[in-house]
């Protein structure tokens, strides 16, 4: 028996338990993962931080494809997708509590899907995009080496 990936379930759970207490939603995101659609000045970060909070963006959609929303970056509506894979966690500004992804039930199903081509990721339906947006992933230039190491999420108490 297959299962879907539990990790839009958990998003879904957990921004709403955010949202329900008062709290400020973030998602810590792989940038350089294929399909990642953010603005141009945060094309180039390995990992991004972003609020997900009803006040800071609209349209939110988390589903089976991933999360998308409109939000304003600079001042300049823009239209986000973050492919469900290059979701690494979802906490709270105020005091951290959240969930980092990548163990859970279906994981290994979102890595696989990753590694489709950018034309099947889903495109966006809400209207024109706005603003500079990169698409990570494709044949548009080579990608560099890094030296770095992956990014990770350290937990303090």
């Amino acid at each position: 028996m297959s299962l879907t990936p539990s990790r839009s379930y958990l998003l879904q759970a957990l921004h709403q338990w955010m949202t329900d207490n008062d709290l400020t939603p973030h998602l810590a995101v792989d940038a350089r993962l294929q399909g990642v659609i953010v603005p141009d000045q945060f094309s180039r970060d390995e990992q991004l931080v972003l609020n997900v909070s009803y006040s800071a963006v609209q349209h939110l959609v988390i589903d089976q494809e991933g999360v998308s929303f409109n939000a304003r970056f600079g001042g300049v509506p823009m239209n986000v997708f973050i492919p469900l894979a290059a979701v690494l966690a979802i906490y709270a500004r105020e005091n951290g509590q959240g969930m980092g992804f990548g163990m859970e039930p279906g994981a290994e199903v979102l890595m696989q899907q990753a590694d489709q081509p950018v034309s099947d990721v889903p495109t966006q339906s809400s209207g024109p995009s706005t603003g500079p947006v990169s698409v990570k992933g494709g044949a548009s230039k080579p990608a560099k080496k890094s030296t770095k190491s992956k990014p990770s999420l350290k937990v303090i108490k």
